[in-house]
């Protein structure tokens, strides 16, 4: 038997590409409260960089309020 043959039938799995919400809100509560918590000191260059690009992406999948109201936090606890 051809190993072709023998997944003929059988559609490849599709792996899904929506994210969980509610896990999304969870790691973006954890950075804002590492934002925060460096107040005045400030963050590392690299990791500063890093939350202003993955926050506005990780902000796509919630609610357009929930989103901009997360994104003007994070700019509140980046410009402290």
């Amino acid at each position: 038997m051809d190993q072709l043959d023998m997944f003929a039938g059988e559609a490849p799995a599709q792996a899904s590409s929506a994210a969980d919400p509610d896990r999304v809100r969870r790691k973006l509560d954890a950075l804002l409260s590492e934002a925060r918590e460096a107040g005045t000191h400030g963050l590392p260059q690299a990791r500063r960089r890093l939350i202003e690009t993955v926050v506005p992406q990780m902000t796509r999948w919630l609610p357009e309020d929930e989103a901009e109201r997360l994104k003007r936090a994070f700019g509140e606890a980046l410009a402290a």
